[in-house]
């Protein structure tokens, strides 16, 4: 116990505490310098009064505890009222007082304030801090607000203080069960919690961000006597994250050179972040491989490509996707698109009102969207100073109305989106414009030939990279014969499609001269490397040195049933026997083409009639994600399969070894070999005798009497006499005459010379050069061609309709 000696007790204690003693009666009977300045009460002012009084009204109340092991000290927490009429919370410890005869004579209050500031300033720092602060009892009812906590709350102190918090939270509107759950944790588990929170303020309905601290307070014995808490808004930082966080992720829209998808990927990104409701709309020739085209004055046709809103509960768009949106032109999308610049508005703003209502007259539904909008902004999607159209984002409450700043973000947003909207409308002008070309190069009817029945396929790719250069042709050779080539163009676009037209043409030329496989890729690998030396530019900005390109040519004989092929770095053919084996043609693919220096090595092989070759680019059994040798095993067996005709077998390959969703241009050729027996076919050896022309002709005369084709019998037999009688006298043995029919008479005059004969205009008075001319007046055409041992001269006539 303490002698009770007011006096004496209060000395020493007026700059280290703040002291009152009161006695049995609750009288207070001494008040120390710092309860003056804690409180703002004189000494004169509060002695001989009843403690009581001192209190804040209303203010909570609990128990005291025990603070010592001997039970003769109390502590807790009341609520006194400053001079001021303002609140102050204290945490008291009380000690009972005796008098000098030993009779209990009051107690003595002490609210410590050790070597710090004077209480009173404390206080007025707290009071007057920019942070949200608060101190709650253990049942977290309010014992101390701060000015910013108030105002926070919309509240004065006197209505916040005992009032339990819980209690508060639920006069305003959200969800304050997180906000009471992280409390909790710091009252129960007696451990600080820290957070952020972004949501509206009881005392409001926009959304802000705070930062919150929230601890245990103990008193010296470890109790826990209170729960304080300071919130700092956050709001400015929150959304300067924000925007940096969108403009990153702007860096993901036009992941595909897809105009649509580029829309729906900018709308994902503006919903729900930046924007409540936004609809891109883009100008009709956006969409389409045309030129850009002047936006008229006014004009408000615009086409909804994508469109997407935060909630379901928001309401519906006026158009649907797809559909055609008329905007008035002094509304702010059109207002945005003819200025080129971005229209902030809203309700109260007479365009915006006007272009309400007109809408809501055209579509009655329409009228809660003005009603839950507070702020849009139409934005134009320009790129490279041509306006494709624009990008309306639409904010609801609890949000803020859009401001500048969040104009200059959208302007950013939109114009990454627009370049790459523009980039996939050029790709798609690109790509439309390589695809004519392929097809004008492309064989559409192939020719009629005897050789092989065929069957073909060309798929463009549908990656980012364009359209490729692969190509494929089947050329009439004479004799029956037939060329079939397959080839494929490094690169991707216009540039490598118009190498492939070169090179296309360029086989067909070389083939024309029925130049063997292993030469004719010759001649193409010297001109490849002709236009690269010469740094022939094929307008995109790459040479065609840097191009390259693969290549295989084949000659097919129904005659001899044989099989020749080269090719130029190009993947090997695979074959079909009759009996239903299938391998791939064992060869030398050689360099590609443009290498130069090295040579193509030819490969031949006798085939059965029937047999199926399948020629094909890489794009059919290459790529970085499959093996090549399963994927050649898997076209082998899908050759191998049941097919009812050519064409099925052709769409069953491309079925069972392409992925959904090939990287690469396929172009695939089938070719079923036929062959001409020998009763289409007749030889004769000719002596290297002018007799011999005579036994010749009438050979051939006697021929085609047994095949009915009496008809033709004076053109041949002047044929034939012409061109033995030029290989006996110009031409070196052995001479051999050879008679082919099936969809044409074909007359060949092979021998040993490899001089060919060229058509000539003779003189009035010159004894020869008439034959050839003559031959080539009398049949539908004629040529020749090196062969093994000399030359061929070949003349065809069509046969009489039966």
């Amino acid at each position: 116990m303490i002698p009770h000696r007011p006096g004496m007790i209060l000395d020493g204690m007026e700059d280290s505490s703040a002291a009152m003693t009161v006695d049995a009666r609750g009288l207070v009977t001494g008040w120390s310098d710092g309860a003056r300045r804690l409180t703002g009460h004189a000494a004169e002012e509060v002695v001989g009064r009843p403690a009581r009084d001192l209190l804040a009204r209303g203010a909570p109340t609990r128990p005291l505890s025990r603070a010592d092991p001997a039970g003769t000290a109390l502590s807790g927490t009341v609520v006194v009222r400053h001079r001021d009429g303002r609140p102050v919370s204290l945490g008291l410890r009380i000690r009972p007082l005796r008098g000098a005869d030993g009779a209990p004579g009051g107690y003595l209050a002490t609210a410590d304030v050790p070597g710090g500031p004077a209480p009173a300033l404390i206080d007025d720092a707290v009071r007057q801090a920019s942070l949200s602060m608060s101190v709650l009892d253990p049942e977290l009812r309010f014992v101390h607000v701060n000015d910013t906590a108030c105002r926070m709350m919309g509240r004065p102190a006197e209505e916040l203080l005992g009032r339990s918090l819980s209690d508060t939270l639920a006069d305003f509107e959200g969800d304050p069960r997180s906000f009471l759950h992280h409390l909790r944790v710091a009252a129960d588990r007696g451990r600080p919690v820290q957070y952020e929170s972004y949501a509206p303020a009881p005392a409001g309905s926009c959304l802000h961000a705070w930062t919150v601290e929230i601890w245990p307070v103990h008193d010296a014995s470890g109790t826990l006597t209170a729960v304080a808490m300071a919130a700092l808004e956050s709001t400015e930082q929150h959304r300067a994250r924000e925007r940096l966080a969108l403009l990153n992720a702007a860096g993901a829209v036009g992941s595909t050179l897809d105009v649509v998808r580029t829309a729906e990927e900018l709308v994902g990104l503006l919903v729900p972040r930046f924007a409540g409701f936004a609809s891109v709309d883009l100008l009709d020739w956006v969409l389409g491989t045309d030129e850009p085209l002047a936006v008229p004055p006014g004009s408000g046709e615009l086409r909804r490509v994508a469109h997407a809103s935060a909630t379901e509960g928001f309401p519906t768009p006026a158009v649907h996707l797809g559909g055609q949106e008329i905007h008035p032109s002094d509304s702010p999308p059109v207002r945005a698109v003819r200025e080129g610049r971005v229209v902030l508005s809203g309700p109260g703003d007479p365009d915006f009102d006007r272009w309400m209502r007109t809408r809501e007259a055209e579509t009655p539904h329409n009228r809660p969207f003005r009603e839950a909008v507070c702020s849009t902004l139409s934005v134009p999607l320009r790129a490279r100073g041509t306006t494709l159209g624009v990008v309306l984002a639409a904010r609801t409450a609890p949000r803020e109305p859009y401001a500048a700043e969040d104009a200059v973000l959208a302007e950013e947003l939109v114009s990454r989106a627009a370049v790459s909207m523009d980039n996939a409308r050029r790709f798609a002008r690109e790509r439309s414009t390589a695809l004519a070309i392929q097809h004008s190069l492309l064989p559409r009817d192939l020719p009629g030939q005897a050789a092989v029945e065929v069957a073909h396929r060309y798929l463009p790719s549908a990656s980012a990279a364009g359209i490729g250069g692969d190509w494929f042709d089947v050329i009439p050779l004479s004799g029956t014969r037939v060329g079939l080539v397959v080839g494929d163009v490094v690169g991707h676009g216009i540039p490598s499609t118009a190498t492939m037209g070169r090179l296309c043409t360029a086989v067909r030329t070389l083939a024309d001269v029925d130049l063997p496989p292993d030469e004719l890729l010759t001649h193409l690998d010297d001109l490849v490397s002709h236009l690269a030396a010469g740094g022939a530019y094929d307008g995109g900005g790459t040479e065609a040195a840097e191009l390259g390109a693969t290549c295989l040519y084949a000659v097919y004989d129904p005659v001899s049933r044989r099989l020749a092929l080269a090719a130029a770095g190009h993947p090997a053919p695979a074959l079909l026997l009759p009996d239903g084996t299938t391998r791939l043609v064992d060869m030398t693919a050689g360099p590609p083409l443009g290498v130069g220096g090295l040579p193509f090595e030819a490969t031949e092989l006798e085939l059965p009639e029937g047999s199926v070759v399948a020629l094909y680019t890489d794009g059919l059994v290459e790529d970085r994600d499959r093996d090549v040798d399963h994927a050649t095993t898997e076209l082998c067996r899908a050759l191998a399969a049941p097919a009812t005709s050519l064409e099925a077998l052709c769409d069953g390959v491309l079925k069972a070894v392409l992925p959904e969703e090939p990287g690469d241009d396929v172009a695939l050729l089938l070719a079923r070999t036929r062959a001409l027996g020998e009763d289409r076919v007749r030889t004769w050896d000719v002596p290297p005798d002018p007799a011999g022309v005579a036994a010749a002709r009438r050979s051939v005369g006697e021929q085609l009497t047994a095949w009915g084709l009496d008809d033709t019998a004076f053109v041949t037999e002047l044929v034939v006499s012409e061109l033995v009688t030029n290989a006996i006298r110009y031409g070196e043995p052995p001479i051999q005459l050879r008679l082919i029919r099936h969809t044409a008479l074909i007359c060949e005059v092979s021998d040993a010379s490899s001089t060919s004969p060229h058509l000539r205009r003779a003189h009035a008075f010159d004894e020869g050069g008439r034959g050839l001319l003559l031959v080539a007046q009398l049949t539908q055409r004629w040529g020749s061609r090196q062969t093994d041992t000399g030359k061929t001269i070949w003349a065809e006539q069509p046969l009489p309709p039966e």
